[in-house]
């Protein structure tokens, strides 16, 4: 009888289900799709990536950027996106690097998994091999002079950009801008005082450094024009206060006898305008701004006695100025005294390409500085962008940590040669899954070869030798892309602040882990959906497939194949390996 009882069902039906070491292998084969897409961005000679969403294309070699943009729905792949945001959040550059180290670390370990090594056991080790690694590099890490380490730092994390042409421009200036906010101790949020402003048109070499505040000409009224335009030592009035003729509401109701008396009310209304400009004005100021609209009254009325008024104020710019002016942000114009308001050297109208800019410069907080770029298409300008901010976090980063260590896969090669040396060490599993880590890093300087078009095998086996023949010695050997081979990278140069990498180590360790300890994927159709259960089920290995409005499916097997979906968005599913 008990053979002929129903099963129990607690999962709703559709629900599909994958489990063991074809999971594994699944995910693993998910996180090298992923690693694909970006691999070629790498370094100097690294290719440009074009996603188009829609109308909007954009042009981009950073890591972050295009996995954000491809919206991976893969729910295992996901953890190296996360990984990238992570990077890019805290040093801002190596976000292609650890997606790399990640992807490779578990594409080394894979065989071991096939050959039924148990994931629990490979964590362990893994763990412990990534803090040996982590600590390695911090022994590794040189300190050098401020001034020569922060410029060169700079230069290489621009030396991978769209703008690595220009980085005598550019290194100097981000350098200037980052140092000023150290000095004031204000570097820890860097990117709220140091605004980056796009101007399309001009040359890339036109772009520049306002120590100070600068944001474009707000909305304005015919009377602005009369404005005085440029001011030395002004007092600057700063109001989050709405400064226009406000009548009643529709829904008001006002009961009145005579004619009289609605134009008492209407001369009211007119009445509390003219209080709130005559307080601005009898406060002494000669700038006013606010967060709020400027009526055409207002813009005349102050134009009339020599002030300068500007309304729709963006909140951050506003907030730099406060900073910057030592002002302070009123929400009412009662009660207003001279003590309340800020002040700066110079404030002028630019005009900067087709922008007209407002300048407040010589202030007496060197809290803030805005860098204008100029290109001569939008999708330059925001790459622009990118790389500047980059360069910016890699520069407050090398501030924070004081040390360096050098680029061109030098520091991995380095790493790489301890671990081997080590797993010779130990016994048992151990020693394959150390040696697998030791190979993964790597790819790194294979990478950065094959993207220069170098022979990634020859010049492999040069820095192999190398390192090798140092020992535990120092070894600052890496890819040279110029010269076709290898070479000092430190005496070259290619610094990278020794965060950067024990940060980079630190998250992919942690990323292989994760993917390591998914033994079991279950997904659920949707309820009240129809197509849910066809779109939403796995095959075989557990990959993910259907439509996810402009998300990308990476493969979970070997065997994916991309096709166009949606708005010219690329994409990638497979049928569930393993």
């Amino acid at each position: 009888m008990n053979g002929m009882q129903p099963g129990i069902i607690i999962l709703r039906e559709g629900t599909d289900t994958s489990q063991g070491i074809p999971q594994l292998v699944s995910n693993i084969n998910a996180c090298q799709a992923v690693a694909d897409s970006v691999r070629t961005t790498l370094g100097p000679r690294g290719m440009d990536k074009l996603v188009a969403k829609g109308s909007r294309a954009t042009i981009s070699n950073d890591g972050a950027t295009i996995m954000k943009l491809l919206e991976v729905a893969h729910p295992a792949a996901k953890t190296l996106v996360d990984i990238s945001m992570s990077q890019d959040t805290a040093v801002g550059d190596g976000t292609t690097s650890v997606v790399l180290l990640a992807a490779e670390i578990l594409a080394k370990l894979k065989p071991l998994v096939e050959e039924g090594i148990s994931p629990t056991r490979m964590i362990q080790t893994i763990r412990k091999t990534g803090k040996y690694a982590v600590d390695r590099v911090a022994e590794l890490a040189v300190t050098v002079e401020q001034e020569e380490m922060l410029l060169k730092c700079a230069g290489t994390a621009l030396n991978s950009k769209l703008i690595s042409s220009h980085r005598d421009l550019f290194a100097p200036m981000v350098v200037s801008a980052v140092t000023k906010l150290h000095q004031a101790g204000n570097v820890d949020e860097i990117m709220d005082w140091i605004s980056i402003k796009q101007i399309p048109g001009g040359d890339v070499r036109q772009s520049f450094l306002v120590e100070g505040v600068a944001f474009r000409k707000t909305f304005s009224y015919a009377g602005f024009e009369q404005m005085t335009k440029r001011f030395e030592n002004p007092k600057i009035l700063l109001l989050n206060v709405e400064l226009e003729l406000k009548s009643e509401k529709e829904n008001a109701e006002v009961r009145i006898s005579t004619p009289a008396e609605y134009q008492s009310i209407v001369e009211a209304e007119w009445q509390v305008i003219y209080d709130k400009l005559d307080a601005c004005i009898n406060c002494g100021a000669n700038i006013v701004l606010s967060k709020l609209p400027i009526g055409d009254l207002a813009t005349q009325y102050f134009a009339d006695r020599g002030l300068f008024c500007a309304g729709r104020v963006n909140d951050g710019d506003m907030k730099r100025v406060a900073v910057s002016t030592k002002g302070a942000v009123q929400t009412t114009t009662s009660g207003l005294t001279e003590s309340i308001l800020g002040t700066c050297g110079l404030f002028e109208e630019s005009q900067v390409g087709d922008e007209r800019f407002n300048l407040f410069t010589q202030c007496p907080s060197a809290l803030t500085c805005t860098i204008v770029l100029r290109g001569g298409t939008e999708q330059f300008i925001a790459e622009s962008e990118r790389s500047v901010h980059d360069a910016l976090m890699v520069v407050k980063r090398t501030i924070q940590s004081g040390s360096v260590v050098a680029g061109g896969g030098a520091v991995e090669m380095c790493v790489s040669n301890s671990l081997r040396r080590r797993a010779l060490e130990i016994e048992g599993k151990e020693q394959l899954i150390v040696s697998a880590y030791s190979k993964a890093l790597e790819v790194i300087p294979r990478q950065l070869c094959e993207n220069a078009g170098l022979d990634a095998t020859d010049v492999l086996a040069a820095l192999r030798r190398k390192h090798r023949l140092e020992g535990d010695n120092v070894c600052w050997y890496g890819v040279n892309i110029e010269e076709d081979g290898i070479t000092d990278t430190f005496d070259l140069g290619v610094w990278e602040p020794s965060d950067n990498k024990m940060n980079s180590l630190q998250a992919a360790t942690e990323a292989a882990c994760v993917i390591l300890s998914i033994d079991e994927t279950v997904i659920s159709p949707r309820s009240q959906d129809p197509g849910a259960q066809a779109s939403g089920q796995m095959g075989g290995g557990g990959g993910m497939s259907g439509a996810m409005g402009n998300a990308m499916d990476i493969a979970n097997s070997g065997g994916a194949r991309t096709g166009q979906m949606g708005q010219g968005v690329s994409y990638m599913k497979g049928r569930g390996g393993g």
